[in-house]
C-alpha cells in the first residue's frame, strides 16, 4: 500500500517510542549467485490481492508471466495451478506494518506495534529494529516457501519516512531491508523493492525487482531506473479518482506513452486491488 509521506526523514514529530534494540548492519553484502526466480524488464504481470464481492475467485485468466497475490490468501494449490500453465507467482505479505487480522497477528510484542498507518484502519507501523519483528518477517518467508512462491513482495518497507512511531534512521530501513532479502535469496525466492524509491541506488543489488505505486502521478519513476539499468523490471501501479474502468482508460491514455518511454510495466488499477478493472499499458 501507498502510506502517506512525512518530509521528515530522520527524527519525527508526535509520541516516540525510543529503540531498546541493536541495530541492524547496513554493511552486508548482497546475495546474488544462487537459484531463483530473475524477473526482467518485458515480464508482464497482474496484482489482484482481494476477491471483491460476487466474484468466484481469483481471475487468473490474463496473459501475463507473473501473478503478485497475498501470501496468507493464496493456497499452495492456486500457486500450482498458475505455475502449471507457466504463471510465476509473486507472494505479498507486509514486512512493516502489523495487521489485526492476520493469523500471526499475536506473534508480535504490543512494544513493536507503533504509529496507526494513515487511511489503513487495523494496521499500525513495526519497530523494524526488533529481533522479534525479523523473526516473524523470516517465519513469513518460510511460508512463502512451503505455499511454492517463487517470490514475495514485502510492503510498508519505508517505515523510516513516515510517521511511524519510531524514530528510525535511513540506515536502520536500509538495513532490515537488506536483511530481508538475503533471507528471501537463500531460501530461494526472489523479491521486490516495494515503493521506497529513496534506497533504489542502495537497495538495486539486493532486489529482483522494483514494485511501486503511483510513480507516475508522484513523479518518482526516475528514481526507479537504477532497477531497470541492471536489467531488471519495474512494475507500477496506478490508482484513478473515481474508482471505474472509464476513468482508469482515460487515465492510460494519458500516462501508457509515458511508461512506455521509460521501459515501465504500468497497470492501472483499482485501490481494493479486487480485480474490479484492468487496463494495462503493456
Amino acid at each position: 500500500m501507498r502510506a502517506s509521506i512525512s518530509t521528515a526523514l530522520l527524527v519525527f514529530v508526535g509520541a516516540c517510542v525510543d529503540n531498546q534494540y541493536p541495530p541492524l548492519d547496513p554493511a552486508v553484502d548482497p546475495l546474488t549467485e544462487g537459484e531463483w526466480y530473475r524477473p526482467t524488464t518485458t515480464t508482464t504481470w497482474q496484482w489482484q490481492l482481494q476477491v471483491r464481492e460476487g466474484q468466484a475467485g481469483l481471475n487468473t485468466s490474463y496473459a501475463v508471466d507473473v501473478y503478485d497475490l497475498d501470501l496468507f490468501d493464496v493456497s499452495a494449490e492456486q500457486i500450482a495451478a498458475l505455475q502449471d500453465q507457466d504463471r510465476r507467482v509473486i507472494c505479498y505479505f507486509s514486512a512493516g506494518s502489523w495487521e489485526e487480522w492476520r493469523e500471526d497477528a499475536d506473534a508480535f510484542d504490543r512494544a513493536d506495534l507503533g504509529a496507526k498507518l494513515d487511511g489503513w484502519a487495523g494496521e499500525r507501523w513495526l519497530n523494524i529494529r526488533s529481533p522479534k519483528v525479523m523473526e516473524i518477517m523470516l517465519a513469513r518467508l518460510d511460508l512463502a516457501v512451503q505455499r511454492g512462491c517463487d517470490g514475495v513482495e514485502p510492503d510498508n518497507v519505508d517505515a523510516y519516512t513516515n510517521h511511524s512511531g519510531f524514530e528510525l534512521l535511513a540506515e536502520d530501513q536500509l538495513a532490515y531491508n537488506r536483511a530481508l532479502a538475503n533471507a528471501a535469496h537463500t531460501r530461494g525466492l526472489a523479491i521486490g523493492l516495494k515503493n521506497a524509491g529513496d534506497q533504489a541506488v542502495e537497495l538495486v543489488d539486493y532486489y529482483d525487482f522494483s514494485l511501486n505505486e503511483q510513480c507516475h502521478e508522484y513523479d518518482e519513476c526516475a528514481q526507479l531506473q537504477p532497477f531497470t539499468q541492471a536489467g531488471k523490471p519495474i512494475w507500477n501501479a496506478e490508482y484513478v479518482s473515481p474508482d471505474n474502468l472509464a476513468t482508469a482508460q482515460a487515465a492510460a491514455f494519458e500516462l501508457c506513452p509515458r511508461a512506455e518511454a521509460a521501459d515501465i510495466r504500468t497497470l492501472v488499477l483499482p485501490l481494493e486491488l479486487d480485480d474490479a478493472f484492468r487496463v494495462s499499458c503493456d
